[in-house]
């Protein structure tokens, strides 16, 4: 139960923050050019989370989609840490990490998936 709880708030932050990047609200825009990133890279960023927040409501699909995620956290935490925003990147490491304990909660599904026989324990 709980896996399901932290997958179902990851897919809320998740659809928050790419819905926010979809509809070019201004903080969005500002970090992005702030940032030196085009705003075709803001959409496809927005695109790829709010992607990732509907897999995570798919049991089937959940551990994959908060793996993908944890690995597009990558990104967040890079350019919080470069451009030394430190309470920024704490949070982003935050999602990245709660992400990855999703995908490793995940992983007897994520090899079923994948065709790779029985459950992990």
């Amino acid at each position: 139960m709980t896996i399901k709880i932290v997958s179902s708030l990851l897919a809320l932050i998740f659809a928050l923050s790419g819905g926010a990047k979809l509809l070019a609200l201004p903080f969005e825009t500002e970090a992005f050019s702030r940032w030196g990133y085009p705003v075709e890279f803001m959409y496809l960023t927005g695109v790829l989370e709010l992607a990732g927040a509907v897999g995570l409501l798919l049991p089937r699909l959940s551990a994959l989609a908060a793996l993908c995620l944890a690995a597009l956290m990558l990104g967040a935490v890079g350019t919080h840490v470069l451009h030394a925003e430190w309470v920024m990147a704490g949070v982003a490491l935050a999602i990245q990490l709660t992400a990855l304990w999703c995908g490793w909660r995940g992983r007897s599904e994520f090899l079923r998936l994948f065709g790779r026989g029985s459950a992990v324990r």
